[in-house]
């Protein structure tokens, strides 16, 4: 959830909250969540990884459904299911 956290440091509080509605969830979940460790639906991890343009990693916060491989097949497979 590095990815994740790292990310919500850099966008103000009214941003953090905007990027969590456009991910389909709130900010008090994912903080909840990131703080007790909690593994994220595989939908809402493809929106955290779309909203933020990539800078959160689809691997790190579920690899059993997008395992480690080069970033452009990670960003093509991410593109493809959103498509779908």
């Amino acid at each position: 959830m590095d990815t994740l956290r790292s990310y919500l440091t850099t966008l103000t509080p009214a941003e953090q909250a905007d990027y969590a509605v456009r991910a389909g969830t709130s900010i008090g979940y994912l903080r909840k969540a990131m703080s007790k460790g909690q593994r994220f639906d595989g939908g809402l991890v493809r929106q955290l990884h779309v909203q933020s343009q990539g800078a959160v990693s689809l691997t790190e916060l579920r690899p059993d459904i997008w395992p480690a491989t080069p970033e452009s097949e990670v960003a093509d497979a991410a593109s493809r299911q959103e498509a779908a």
